[in-house]
């Protein structure tokens, strides 16, 4: 039976989210703030957070980025009053699966929770490409068994390269997926860490190729 955490400080959605999720048969947390969430998260290990982000402590896109950065890649969706847009742009920068805005129905809460749970049922422990070979879970890569030692953003790009191989992504659109933020004209981080990347492929049969004006393309071949 999967388990839920629900983060929200109005009580009566609170116990309404608690309601629905129990009778669709999960196991449910539930807390009324960060200080509450920390500690539930501190002693269970959820399948999901159904995560509020007007808390009375803080907001919950601050948690988001505690738990992206530990490396837990638990699905997340973020609750949010309907008239904030920024609120939701930076929550799916930052890592979160999915956003409902208030008011909604459960059903459509139920539904976008099963729809996350799928999708990370999809994604494989290993994928491999070539004689590269990604470790999802642990977020490690290998040439040939040998372990790349990628920092969190090389490998997060590195992920994102293999998952749409042969495909040209701007340098602002691959920015804002591992930065969580706009790259505002300055594409030289993004750049160092391409360049590193490519040195350490090598011997992969694959390379990331620039397409000037465009971006970059993960594809077979060597540099």
């Amino acid at each position: 039976m999967k388990l839920i955490l629900c983060v929200e400080d109005e009580l009566h959605v609170l116990e309404n989210n608690r309601k629905a999720f129990v009778d669709a048969g999960y196991d449910v947390l539930t807390s009324e703030n960060l200080a509450q969430a920390r500690e539930q998260l501190s002693k269970h290990t959820p399948d999901a957070i159904v995560l509020d982000i007007m808390l009375p402590d803080g907001i919950g896109l601050d948690l988001l980025t505690e738990i992206r950065e530990a490396g837990n890649k638990v699905p997340v969706i973020m609750l949010t009053a309907w008239d904030k847009p920024y609120d939701v742009a930076r929550g799916l920068r930052l890592g979160a699966n999915d956003y409902l805005s208030k008011p909604f129905e459960y059903e459509v809460l139920l539904a976008r929770v099963e729809a996350m749970f799928r999708n990370v049922e999809q994604m494989p422990e290993r994928i491999t490409r070539g004689t590269l070979s990604l470790n999802v879970l642990s977020g490690q890569a290998f040439v040939k068994n040998d372990d790349l030692l990628l920092a969190k953003k090389e490998f997060n790009l590195l992920l994102l390269f293999v998952q749409n191989e042969d495909t040209v992504m701007s340098a602002e659109y691959l920015y804002e997926k591992i930065w969580g933020q706009k790259m505002a004209g300055d594409s030289r981080a993004l750049g160092n860490v391409v360049s590193r990347l490519r040195q350490k492929m090598k011997g992969s049969g694959y390379t990331i190729s620039t397409e000037y004006g465009n971006g970059y393309r993960f594809e077979r071949g060597e540099p």
